[in-house]
């Protein structure tokens, strides 16, 4: 489809029986885009912008072995849903040492997927968190309108740009400070604990970023926390991102993950979570980010979380949305 992606590091045979697994269903797609895919899937695997030691670079690649472990049926919502036509696009070309090329490169792949698959749901799966910044310069260059992002963190991400520069810890600054997104169109969520220092609760109150934290989701529940966020969203975006800092996670749920804490989220609340968001068709997107492969137990639970999570709102999108 264009130069800027390579192709999907895996071997398909589309196997039509009763029983399928999503490594039969996903279809690597690398070259051809069409209306007939209702979601299209981008690797991300750069992690040289984080600012703990990371090899969330290698996920895309354990994110498409994980297939494997999961079936099409959901025993939750008692659906098959095999019938959603999924895409592989592959992994977006990057620069072997220069973290701003390899951003240029994110945000050229990301407007020829757009533009290629105008209709699709876009999945990225990174990679570090520096990726949500261009790809959302993506979405709303392409789109000229109003994004609204959706983020479950541990962390808000704030850190000041001519200091911290390009980071996984700066994507949300970059964009506000660039004018792409406003403060007011944020809503992190999970935040907990002692991983946010005073400067950034300053920064976020100066761009008027939405904290709702795990204490607070805790109370009110996913369902309730989701409407809320999204009957706020419609009344001001066009269309809404979704970034999945896998950091968000308590430790004991996600080891692999760089910036990994204790007080995080249960997996079981950010599949909830995911759920609810799925149900609304104001999401056009979303990433998961910051899973290090090698970080992981012996038995990949991040991993498999992370695909549990993707699977998750790829059947609340099938069963609310087809």
């Amino acid at each position: 489809m264009n130069s800027l992606l390579v192709s999907p590091a895996t071997t398909w045979n589309r196997i039509e029986h009763e029983d399928m697994k999503v490594k039969d269903w996903i279809e690597p797609s690398y070259g051809v885009c069409s209306d007939d895919f209702d979601v299209v899937i981008t690797g991300v695997p750069l992690s040289r912008s984080s600012i703990s030691a990371s090899a969330a670079s290698e996920y895309p690649d354990y994110f498409r072995k994980s297939w494997n472990y999961f079936t099409t049926y959901s025993i939750d919502e008692n659906v098959d849903f095999r019938a959603l036509r999924v895409a592989d696009l592959g992994d977006v070309k990057l620069h072997g040492t220069n973290i701003l090329q390899c951003h240029e490169n994110i945000e050229q792949a990301m407007t020829d997927v757009l533009k290629g698959c105008p209709n699709s749901f876009y999945v990225q799966i990174g990679g570090d968190h520096s990726i949500t910044a261009p790809i959302v310069r993506a979405f709303a260059k392409h789109s000229g309108k109003r994004i609204g992002i959706v983020q479950f963190d541990t962390h808000l991400d704030l850190r000041a740009t001519d200091s911290d520069g390009p980071t996984n810890g700066t994507p949300i600054r970059q964009l506000l400070d660039a004018g792409v997104v406003r403060g007011e169109d944020i809503y992190n969520i999970g935040l907990h604990g002692f991983y946010n220092a005073p400067s950034l609760i300053r920064a976020a109150d100066h761009y008027g970023v939405n904290r709702i934290t795990l204490k607070d989701f805790r109370r009110q529940g996913a369902a309730m926390v989701i409407k809320d966020v999204m009957q706020q969203l419609a009344e001001k975006v066009d269309l809404v991102y979704v970034t999945v800092d896998m950091d968000v996670l308590d430790i004991a749920y996600a080891p692999g993950v760089p910036a990994s804490t204790p007080g995080g989220m249960r997996t079981d609340e950010l599949f909830d979570l995911l759920h609810e968001v799925g149900k609304y068709e104001i999401v056009r997107g979303m990433d998961f980010v910051c899973l290090d492969p090698h970080r992981d137990t012996s038995e990949l639970q991040t991993v498999k979380a992370g695909a549990y999570a993707f699977l998750t709102m790829m059947v609340s999108r099938f069963v609310h949305l087809k």
